[in-house]
């Protein structure tokens, strides 16, 4: 029961430093991109919003595993 638990959070936290760590390297080459030709600021946008949900699906998904290991102690 106790290590489960212990688990579940090792991945709650995991997920959720990996989920940050993730997005911010998305943003930081979207912002470089920009830096660099500042023309194409609309299209890396777009890719950017498209990109960001796309990172943060598999700390979701950790978490969503996470809460059904939580059900089944």
């Amino acid at each position: 029961m106790g290590t489960i638990a212990i688990a579940v959070a090792i991945v709650a936290g995991v997920a959720a430093i990996s989920g940050a760590f993730g997005v911010a390297i998305v943003v930081k080459a979207t912002l470089q991109g920009i830096t660099r030709q500042p023309e194409i600021r609309g299209p890396l946008q777009t890719i950017m919003f498209i990109g960001v949900p796309l990172v943060e699906a598999l700390p979701i998904f950790a978490i969503v595993i996470a809460f059904i290991l939580m059900g089944n102690m």
